[in-house]
């Protein structure tokens, strides 16, 4: 083989060659003492590029406590270009989420969440500044503060109602019937919470598909946000494929939601149709960009963005207590009697508990925090980033 013909076949390989041995080098070699003289927090050993992330299994909570069980509550992590601080300890959570709390107060930009809520135009995702300022206030006063949530009372009983009529009419066939408790849970919440956000049910299948969806999306991975040069990764794996169509098709539903109510409110101004005493969220939202009463204006997509926000946070959250709940009374008889026992003692003569009875339940209590203790339906909190 001649000099010329074997240089044409090692050229393609010197660059990736060079390259490896550069990155071997760089891990191999210990950091210079002349960049930084703080000590950083201990860290796992970790890959060239991928740092940590081959770490990271299927189920990220577990693998990053078995970590933290090794390396300690406040743990570095490297995911791809990204340095992560884990923290897994209640006084070091406290410091960063109280009492450092402004330092730590801003959200990294992430790919999924920019695409399925509105380029982080919602609450749990928005920039630290005005804005989110104003968007929590919105949230926390025309939905989350305890007039509001009284006046949804009717509504969760009615709904709670019709849970166990349904579930009462199942089994009264006399023949053997399962009971999918899951799916009932998930349509009760559902339920709630379209009542309380949009005035009415949406329970088509197509929705529910569609919702469950979103929120497997959100605790997906994207390879683009931590090592760029591999974005190309989410294209060929589907990833980008199945965040375009749902942000589509969430995004033509709430654009459905909010016409509708637009012509609502413009029925009752016309004084075509009364509607006094029955505004839900999105009505509130309407009137607040009417009256431009933040200072600034807010638009459709925030509205839409702040939709998001309350099923995202309202419906899997709580049908997945109520699921794992259920399911550890079943394994756990003496609890289940014990619980049983208590609800029959605080009934009395009635034939159900009101929500006013509640607070009398502390057994029931007691069970709620284990199961939320067990069985967090969100056990990784939503990333914060130091300012």
């Amino acid at each position: 083989m001649s000099s010329e013909l074997l240089r044409q076949c090692l050229y393609p390989l010197l660059i990736p060659f060079t390259f490896f041995i550069l990155l071997l080098f760089k891990w191999l070699l210990p950091p210079s003492t002349t960049q930084n003289h703080h000590r950083p927090p201990p860290s796992p050993p970790k890959l060239p590029i991928l740092g940590n992330l081959h770490q990271i299994g299927s189920r990220p909570h577990f693998s990053l406590a078995n970590l933290s069980l090794k390396h300690g509550p406040l743990m570095l992590l490297r995911l791809g270009r990204v340095p992560v601080l884990v923290v897994s300890s209640v006084d070091a959570a406290r410091e960063i989420m109280k009492t450092q709390d402004l330092v730590f107060s801003n959200r990294p930009k992430m790919r999924i969440f920019e695409k399925l809520v509105y380029d982080n135009k919602d609450v749990a995702m928005a920039p630290y500044g005005e804005y989110w300022r104003q968007m929590k206030s919105v949230f926390v006063l025309h939905l989350l503060s305890n007039k509001r949530v009284r006046s949804f009372s009717p509504v969760r009983e009615e709904e709670v109602a019709n849970l166990i009529a349904d579930i009462e009419g199942s089994l009264s066939s006399g023949s053997p019937t399962t009971v999918n408790l899951g799916e009932r849970f998930a349509a009760l919440t559902n339920d709630v919470v379209c009542r309380v956000a949009f005035g009415r049910k949406y329970g088509e299948k197509r929705f529910k598909a569609m919702l469950m969806e979103f929120v497997e999306l959100l605790g997906a991975l994207s390879f683009g946000d931590y090592i760029p040069w591999l974005a190309w990764v989410d294209r060929v794996s589907g990833l980008d494929e199945r965040m375009d169509k749902v942000a589509k098709e969430l995004d033509d539903f709430l654009d459905e939601v909010v016409e509708e109510h637009v012509r609502k409110r413009m029925k009752y101004e016309d004084g075509v149709d009364g509607q006094e005493g029955k505004e839900d969220f999105v009505d509130i939202l309407l009137s607040i960009q009417k009256e431009s009463s933040l200072g600034f204006p807010i638009d459709k997509v925030s509205i839409k963005a702040l939709i998001l926000d309350a099923f995202a946070a309202g419906t899997d959250t709580t049908y997945t207590v109520l699921e794992w709940a259920m399911t550890e009374l079943l394994r756990h008889p003496n609890a289940m009697g014990r619980a049983q026992a208590e609800v029959r003692r605080i009934a009395g003569h009635k034939s159900s508990i009101a929500e006013d009875d509640l607070d009398q339940l502390h057994y029931l209590k007691a069970v709620i925090k284990e199961t939320l203790w067990s069985h967090p339906p969100i056990p990784l909190l939503v990333p914060r980033e130091s300012t």
